[in-house]
């Protein structure tokens, strides 16, 4: 809901509240949000309840700049490590990126870049790379939901997202981090153009 901004940023809520809106107990809901905090998507407001945070064009630039790091270290890891079942699962996935992307599936597309994503970090087989890396594709998911409409490129970021899902699959280790460098260009680039437009606008 935060991802597809039905909960809008900026909104203020509490933790009863949300519990009410998403239908589950306030115990979860807290479990929830401390994690949520702990990736950047939530603020926790002492004695005023928790805010959605903004996004910020300037903030997703300094996630990419991370990114792009992580990125090329899980792909190469995860190209050289990766198991033969999840080498399936990850072909099978990218299929389904390219096939949300050329359909314009927005929702599906997103959920299949996080499955991607979610199987590439965990044949890399290092876990403080995974935990690192899982705040920054939530926040970069946001920010991509936000924009599509502006952008109008689902089909060629959904090339780019299944074609270095492919090069791990092949365990191609130079192929998934020249790949994952040339998702992460186009990735700058468009945030890039948004943050341009933003400045001409003021």
């Amino acid at each position: 809901m935060i991802v597809t901004l039905q909960l809008a940023p900026g909104s203020h809520w509490s933790e009863e509240g949300l519990a009410d809106e998403i239908g589950i107990g306030r115990t979860p809901v807290r479990e929830a949000v401390k994690r949520l905090q702990a990736d950047y998507l939530v603020s926790i407001l002492p004695r005023h309840g928790l805010m959605i945070t903004e996004i910020s064009v300037h903030d997703q630039l300094l996630v990419i700049e991370f990114r792009r790091e992580l990125e090329a270290f899980i792909s190469r890891r995860a190209a050289l490590r990766i198991n033969t079942s999840d080498r399936e699962l990850l072909a099978m996935a990218a299929r389904e990126i390219d096939s949300a992307g050329v359909k314009g599936n927005l929702e599906k597309y997103l959920r299949e870049v996080f499955n991607a994503n979610r199987l590439i970090a965990k044949a890399a087989g290092n876990p403080y790379a995974a935990r690192s890396i899982s705040p920054l594709h939530a926040l970069s998911r946001r920010f991509y939901y936000r924009y599509e409409r502006d952008l109008q490129n689902l089909r060629a970021m959904g090339k780019l997202h299944a074609d270095r899902a492919r090069a791990v699959v092949d365990q191609d280790e130079a192929l998934a981090v020249e790949k994952a460098n040339a998702l992460l260009d186009q990735i700058e680039n468009y945030t890039r153009r948004i943050f341009n437009l933003s400045v001409a606008a003021i």
